[in-house]
């Protein structure tokens, strides 16, 4: 940090639920959702400056379920300086009997964002400058859509749409389908529809046994893909680490580690190539800061996992920065989307996390907490 933190003091939270529509829907081995269901957080401080961050509540009743605990941590800040070090160990400390998982982590890193954001804001810096990185263009992937579909020219003309939708070198390919045939005839009639200079990584989205993972990683060593993401459960370090050793394909995998030291621990247990933390698990800002610490001396390359308004701040101070996940769920309900050029986002020079709600559109989209 180059300059003292702004001074602010927190006062309260204030929390909305909506379910926003999807342009693509998400279509994995495990689940297909439709609608994205968000918990926004306003958190207000004594000096007026309000930051804003959202979590991922996977339903509306998820939604339901991180709100009171949000509400919770803040009530039990009051009155603090936002000095996100200081409040993400107290709010640690506050939770250590419900454990530093799940949804305790999810809350934790909601606050946090949002304190970012409000410091960022009193600053009047974007936070990736504040943070000390520069506001350069970040390199990224379209995520949006290609599920498991096998009706093979919808995906093609899917993939061609999400390459032209802002100029992308690299789209998202979900697999997972009830035989390796129909994984490969689906990739083909992908790499067909875009040509061989658009990178596909591909995602199993944990929903392989390690023999299946082995059988269609061999298969897709001979593929070209960028990368196989989560083809096991996230925590099977060993599984991962045997898949590492005996494929040519790098595996990606930490969107689904609570905090940076499970990040150390699967690097520790060579469990992966790549890595990827997702805002909302690994500790909001605080915590991301700590995981690119840990892949920068490792050597690691690291991407994030959606939450792009924010993750495109923290890989422009990632130094093992590989790729930006870009989706735009939560597009709806703001009121500047980011902005694609050429493939890359766009960092906002717009203070603190240059968010902002379009209050019309969160009060159509609002359900019931």
């Amino acid at each position: 940090m180059r300059e003292p933190l702004p001074k602010l003091t927190i006062r309260d939270v204030e929390l909305r639920s909506v379910v926003v529509p999807m342009a693509h829907s998400l279509v994995t081995r495990i689940k297909t959702i439709n609608d994205m269901a968000l918990l926004l957080i306003d958190l207000h401080t004594e000096e007026g400056i309000t930051g804003r961050a959202y979590l991922w509540g996977f339903s509306p009743r998820g939604n339901g379920y991180l709100a009171p605990i949000v509400r919770d941590l803040v009530a039990g800040c009051k009155g603090d300086a936002v000095v996100p070090l200081d409040l993400y160990t107290k709010n640690r400390k506050a939770l250590t009997l419900f454990g530093h998982e799940g949804m305790t982590m999810i809350a934790r890193s909601g606050v946090d964002m949002a304190c970012w954001d409000a410091l960022g804001q009193a600053a009047g810096q974007p936070l990736a400058a504040m943070l000390g990185g520069a506001l350069d263009p970040i390199a990224a992937y379209n995520s949006n859509g290609m599920g498991l579909t096998n009706d093979l020219p919808v995906l093609a003309d899917e993939a061609r749409r999400l390459v032209a939708d802002g100029g992308f070198d690299m789209i998202k390919v979900r697999l997972g389908r009830d035989t390796l045939a129909q994984d490969m005839a689906a990739l083909d009639a992908i790499r067909d529809a875009v040509g061989d200079e658009v990178a596909l990584p591909v995602d199993f989205n944990q929903g392989l046994d390690f023999e299946t993972a082995l059988e269609r990683g061999r298969a897709l060593d001979d593929a070209g893909v960028y990368w196989i993401e989560e083809p096991l459960v996230y925590d099977d370090f060993e599984g991962c680490a045997r898949l590492c050793a005996a494929l040519k394909t790098p595996i990606q995998i930490g969107e689904n580690f609570y905090g940076a030291k499970v990040l150390s621990q699967a690097i520790e247990a060579k469990a992966c190539t790549y890595t990827m933390p997702d805002l909302e698990r690994i500790g909001g800002v605080t915590g991301w800061r700590c995981a690119a610490a840990i892949a920068e001396e490792a050597g690691v390359p690291m991407s994030s996992h959606i939450f792009p308004e924010a993750s495109v701040h923290m890989m422009a101070v990632t130094p093992t920065a590989q790729r930006l996940e870009f989706v735009n769920w939560a597009d709806p309900i703001l009121n500047d989307p980011l902005d694609v050029v050429g493939g890359r986002v766009l960092v906002p020079d717009r203070p603190g996390l240059g968010m902002t709600w379009n209050e019309g559109a969160v009060a159509r989209y609002q359900v019931e907490l």
